[in-house]
């Protein structure tokens, strides 16, 4: 609605319009005029008055069909009209109101009647524009919301996606725009190394189906471990997994986080290998853990690229792993000094490692302390 309201005074009586623009204006409204029903059609087609005072007796085109010609069009949704007539008979009040005025006045005209009807018909324009303003503001919420829901659905399978080749740490990063993680950097980190005892021999022996069935379960019962503590999974390839803590996001106490992580691996593997025996697979199950500096970064080709640790920190989780029998977690000596006072562990002696020109020092974890 117009501030000040606007009013359309339609009359072929000049010295009529002349005093209800005057009174109309001594209230506070702004005021425009027609002398005929033509003319009120295109006042309001160009200056959208919020409500016409509409003369029933005119010339050219009388104020019942300006009125029906007004509310069938569609371009004024609502627009409140006031009929003012000289003939108080019951058929003429009903014509009027049928063509679709919202209200009249009888001449001679009452001034107090006249802006006590103004008043009321504005209220209503007023509650009517509020409500279309609400419903188009819903309108646009709800479009925006449709937009944002759709952008969040499409950034969910992208990021899923993304976790199918990487892992969940880094798919989060780079849906989230930050790409640094990509690029090359140092950081210190430790590695969890592991694989099953065995596997060599059972995939020789065994057939697809159930080598596959023992990955299967292999790879689920790690898998939801890894998520627990938060680990990277740098890769995996048949039965060996290589994990990362600290990488690519901080965490405290990386070892710690490590040896419980792999605690519970073996608890979790050494069920299932109960349930694989049972079915004539001996698989047995080792973990190596080093702590120390690595290379990280992306690696591989336009279209398959792959998050990589590189660094000595790595090959001595792995040959560490190779060295554990079934059941055993070796650490490294720095693993070691992070997690003595948490865990008890006993030495492993000196080990000579394949790729390692010094023996290195070595010891079991055999269980966390509460």
């Amino acid at each position: 609605m117009n501030n000040p309201p606007r009013i359309l005074v339609v009359d072929d009586n000049e010295t009529n319009r002349d005093i209800i623009v005057t009174r109309l204006e001594a209230n506070g409204y702004a005021t425009l005029q027609a002398c005929d029903g033509e003319e009120a059609l295109a006042a309001v087609a160009q200056h959208r008055p919020d409500l016409v005072l509409l003369d029933v007796m005119m010339p050219n085109l009388n104020g019942i069909e300006a009125c029906r010609r007004l509310k069938s069009d569609t371009a004024f949704p609502f627009l409140p009209i006031i009929l003012v007539t000289a003939n108080t008979a019951t058929k003429d009040v009903v014509e009027g109101l049928d063509a679709g005025a919202d209200e009249y006045l009888t001449k001679p005209i009452d001034q107090a009647a006249l802006v006590a009807r103004v008043r009321s018909v504005l209220r209503v324009k007023a509650l009517h524009d509020q409500v279309q303003a609400q419903a188009a503001d819903l309108a646009n919420w709800n479009r925006t919301l449709e937009q944002r829901v759709e952008e969040q659905v499409a950034e969910i399978e992208r990021i899923g996606r993304l976790k199918r080749f990487l892992s969940p740490q880094v798919a989060q990063l780079v849906s989230s725009g930050d790409e640094r993680v990509l690029e090359s950097h140092r950081r210190e980190v430790t590695v969890v190394f592991c694989d099953l005892r065995g596997f060599t021999a059972f995939a020789e022996a065994a057939e697809p189906e159930e080598v596959m069935s023992v990955l299967r379960d292999y790879h689920k019962a790690l898998g939801a471990l890894i998520d627990k503590f938060e680990g990277t999974v740098e890769r995996f390839a048949g039965d060996g997994l290589l994990v990362l803590f600290n990488d690519p996001l901080p965490c405290p106490e990386p070892s710690l986080r490590a040896v419980r992580m792999a605690t519970e691996m073996r608890d979790e593997i050494t069920a299932l290998a109960a349930t694989w025996r049972t079915h004539g697979h001996e698989l047995g199950f080792g973990i190596g853990i080093a702590h120390g500096y690595a290379t990280l970064g992306c690696i591989g080709f336009e279209g398959r690229f792959q998050y990589s640790a590189t660094g000595t920190v790595a090959n001595l989780a792995s040959r560490l792993c190779d060295e554990a029998r079934n059941g055993q977690i070796p650490v490294d000596a720095k693993v070691h000094a992070a997690v003595h006072e948490r865990a008890e562990l006993e030495s492993a002696g000196e080990l000579p490692l394949k790729g390692f020109r010094r023996p290195v020092q070595a010891f079991n974890v055999r269980r966390l302390q509460i």
